[in-house]
């Protein structure tokens, strides 16, 4: 059981890292994104209008944060220097960052922004006004693959999700409200991982659990990414379903098509042409298979079947420290599948009254796949 990465692949990142350092020919690598920082130096933080800036030399690791973060930071393992400006807008951050670039001796680097970015009314100079900045994505492409402790983690997730949702399944009747089901179910799972896993879980929440269930109901469902309406569980409703855990920041994505009674031919119709199409991708996935190829074998399955107009989104993404990750299982992606990635895989269809959509999370071996998700799939399974 791993709730937890391990040291030892923080130091393999760092490693990658300077080797694309030592290859770029420059001094330097930085990072302004949130969950860069956190994939190079383990240290987590929430992003607002205060800027933090990673950089990462062939010999050293600094890092400029505002002085509320100095204290969390301090005690990073990886980091040898602590850098800080008071607070924004009175301190100066990209200033402070390009005196910690002058004190490692960093005149040219690569970084994945010129700049922070402009969040919650940032604004400030680029850092190409400091030292030469020339554009980098090493993070991105590093995180595609995950290794197995990256992976366990995610499956770690998925026994927490799976535990949830069935939580959400039992509490799902009509007359119940949507809203306080979620919040059951998300306060059971979080309990019992919590209680499970003790002081061997890496607590990264502010106050809400490390596990949510949920689900969207009714018309709200014909909407990808509708919201929770404010009306109560009826008779005859389409629910799509959504639960994950957060295991030191990993994250898997289980997502389900239920019914609230017995569904209406039409409404099974629909079910069993959304599980087949999934069937179909989850079928396709392997290494070395073309991301394009297996959504082209859904949007073709869906114009055989006559619902290709129901169709809204790409079959998956990528998964891991964010929600949504590239590489894409898209028509219009470059590339193969590789062992490590670790998709999602969810296509759905959409009429005018409801959508169906499961997700499962899936990962790439090397000689196939391991599907980390595992709530049952079939129409019984999620009639309730």
């Amino acid at each position: 059981m791993h709730t937890e990465v391990p040291g030892g692949e923080f130091d393999r990142r760092l490693d990658a890292v300077r080797d694309r350092i030592a290859d770029a020919g420059v001094d330097a690598g930085v990072w302004f994104g949130a969950t860069s920082i956190e994939y190079v130096s383990g240290f987590a933080h929430i992003r607002t209008e205060r800027p933090v800036v990673l950089a990462v030399t062939i010999d050293e690791v600094a890092i400029t944060v505002p002085r509320l973060e100095v204290e969390r930071v301090s005690g990073n393992p990886r980091i040898d220097a602590v850098y800080s400006y008071f607070d924004y807008p009175q301190g100066a951050p990209v200033e402070t960052a390009a005196g910690m670039l002058d004190d490692l001796g960093a005149a040219s680097v690569a970084a994945d922004m010129d700049g922070a970015p402009g969040v919650m009314g940032y604004e400030g100079p680029a850092l190409s006004e400091f030292v030469d900045v020339e554009s980098q994505d090493w993070v991105a492409r590093l995180r595609y693959a995950k290794s197995n402790a990256e992976i366990e983690l995610i499956r770690e997730s998925a026994r927490w999700a799976n535990l949830a949702h069935r939580y959400l399944a039992e509490h799902t009747e009509a007359g119940a409200h949507p809203v306080t089901v979620s919040q059951r179910a998300s306060l059971e799972g979080s309990r019992a991982m919590l209680d499970a896993l003790g002081d061997e879980y890496a607590v990264r929440t502010r106050g809400d659990g490390p596990v949510h269930a949920g689900y969207i109901a009714g018309e709200q469902t014909r909407l990808p990414h509708g919201h929770t309406a404010n009306e109560r569980l009826r008779e005859g409703d389409v629910l799509v379903t959504g639960a994950t855990a957060n295991v030191d920041g990993y994250h898997s994505e289980l997502e389900r098509t239920m019914f609230v009674g017995e569904p209406s031919d039409e409404q099974a119709d629909y079910f069993e042409l959304m599980l087949e199409a999934q069937t179909i991708a989850i079928d396709a996935l392997g290494p070395g298979v073309e991301l394009a190829y297996v959504d082209d074998l859904v949007t073709e399955y869906f114009a055989e079947q006559g619902v290709a107009e129901h169709a809204q989104h790409h079959v998956g993404h990528n998964i891991g420290l964010g929600a949504h990750e590239p590489p894409y299982i898209d028509a219009g992606a470059d590339g193969t599948m590789e062992p490590g990635h670790v998709y999602t895989i969810e296509p759905g269809i959409y009429t005018d009254t409801y959508g169906y959509r499961h997700s499962d999370t899936v990962a790439i071996t090397e000689d196939g796949t391991d599907r980390l998700t595992y709530f049952p799939r079939d129409i019984e399974s999620n009639t309730l």
